[in-house]
């Protein structure tokens, strides 16, 4: 696990204001495959943020990809992303 590069990514995220947010290291599960072969890391991110309300999927991974833009190909290698708005309650 590299736990400086999650620490990089949650510090990055955190520019986002989550209401909540999981960063998984996958890395372990890609081992022998091509783009692992240099040491990049595949993540996997669950992030819930006010900021998403209203956008489409895309548009949020943008601002995800906008914040790690300079980590890929190199550190990171794959990013899954799992990106939604907090859920209103009923007041």
């Amino acid at each position: 696990m590299n736990t400086d590069l999650m620490n990089q990514l949650q510090t990055r995220l955190a520019a986002l204001a989550p209401e909540s947010m999981l960063v998984e290291d996958e890395s372990h599960l890609h081992a022998g495959h091509a783009g692992n072969s240099n040491g990049a890391s595949h993540f996997r991110v669950h992030i819930v943020a006010p900021c998403f309300e209203n956008k489409p999927m895309i548009a949020q991974h943008r601002l995800v990809y906008d914040l790690l833009r300079d980590l890929m190909p190199y550190p990171i290698h794959a990013l899954a992303l799992q990106t939604k708005a907090p859920i209103k309650g009923n007041s």
